[in-house]
């Protein structure tokens, strides 16, 4: 691929590719300080979860078989004796990010910490960090095209909730990424 301009970091970046759903919470992260929950039901987590919203509740459904669009990641966000669990909920059809959601254990269950369910949104584990990006559409663009994306990184403090460290905006351009480009002929 090709960009215009010097810097930066080249083709925009539009978030992880999502092949196919996930089936379950079946991940195998790498070893940690904290313990990983051995087997966790992240779907089952998201529609008993009085916080989650109706609206995602009804985007969770099987997008193929019994396989949901979900995507789950294991890591220390807060310190708790297991580690937390980030859910994100996709569409089936384009795997846009419906709700994300940080999961923290407590006296032995899972209680909701965090969320966010302004779609486009995916949230990540980053150095110990929640990144959380949201695409921002203008009127006209297609999903394939946001016109600015917003990077927001969030961390847990001692008092025991989230708190926005910080925020980027990136802007992009409207005239890449339309037609492919000839590679030049070099002699």
């Amino acid at each position: 691929m090709s960009a215009c301009g010097t810097g930066g970091t080249g083709a925009r970046d539009e978030g992880p590719a999502h092949a196919e759903p996930v089936a379950g919470a079946s991940v195998s992260p790498p070893a940690s300080p904290s313990a990983t929950p051995d087997s966790l039901d992240a779907v089952r987590m998201v529609q008993d979860d009085p916080t989650v919203s109706a609206g995602v509740k009804r985007e969770l459904k099987p997008c193929i078989g019994d396989e949901y669009p979900v995507d789950v990641s294991y890591g220390d966000l807060t310190g708790g004796p297991s580690q937390d669990v980030v859910v994100n909920v996709l569409t089936c059809g384009d795997a846009v990010g419906v709700g994300s959601y940080v999961y923290r254990e407590e006296d032995g269950r899972y209680e909701n910490v965090f969320k966010a369910e302004e779609p486009p949104v995916y949230a990540e584990i980053d150095r110990g960090d929640l990144v959380v990006t949201k695409q921002v559409y203008e009127k006209g663009d297609p999903v394939s095209s946001p016109s600015a994306q917003y990077v927001i990184t969030y961390r847990w403090l001692a008092s025991g909730r989230f708190t926005e460290e910080d925020r980027t905006r990136n802007d992009y351009s409207s005239v890449v990424g339309g037609d492919p480009t000839q590679t030049p002929e070099t002699s």
